[in-house]
């Protein structure tokens, strides 16, 4: 799904997940290496045109991996225990390579105007981003209870936590994040 579609479709969620991807300017992306052991990198997200999207170095080796194999894990950043206190977004989804020219023009001059670097039209490597699932985990430091959202499943519960080690059963929520 595009990333468009999604933030139509949930768009609180779509909001939350906007936000833990795109501010910190990085988030890090797992690929399945030739020998099928997972590679973790980090890369600039964008979203333009409606869409996600990931450019890469030409040549990297996370660009390879897409090309051969498109499964992709985009996670935000978590700089501390309790998911950086924002909680974690999860995207899984295809890696889409764009070749177009006049694409990469575009995405070349709208990442240039908003975060200055200067790519070269086909000297990287372009990924649309269809995205297939999205989970959120937001952990409550004072109870250690985990709450949890995953698209598209519906799906919205908090585990309670029973030790500083471990969490309950699901428990269902209402609507809080799920439109």
């Amino acid at each position: 799904m595009r990333w468009m579609e999604f933030e139509k479709e949930q768009p609180r969620l779509a909001g939350l997940t906007r936000a833990r991807l795109l501010t910190p300017g990085v988030v890090l992306v797992c690929t399945v290496r030739a020998d099928g052991t997972p590679r973790l990198s980090p890369v600039e997200p964008y979203i333009m045109e409606g869409q996600f999207w990931l450019s890469m170095l030409w040549g990297s080796w996370k660009a390879k991996d897409l090309v051969r194999d498109p499964r992709i894990l985009v996670h935000n950043i978590v700089t501390s225990r309790n998911g950086g206190g924002d909680g974690e977004v999860k995207v899984r989804g295809t890696a889409v390579p764009v070749e177009d020219h006049a694409v990469q023009e575009r995405y070349a001059a709208s990442v240039a105007e908003t975060i200055g670097w200067q790519a070269i039209p086909g000297r990287f490597h372009l990924f649309a981003i269809d995205l297939t699932e999205v989970a959120y985990l937001h952990y409550d430091d004072a109870t250690g209870d985990q709450y949890t959202v995953l698209w598209p499943q519906g799906a919205e519960f908090v585990r309670r936590g029973t030790s500083a080690t471990s969490v309950g059963d699901p428990e269902p929520l209402g609507d809080r994040l799920l439109v």
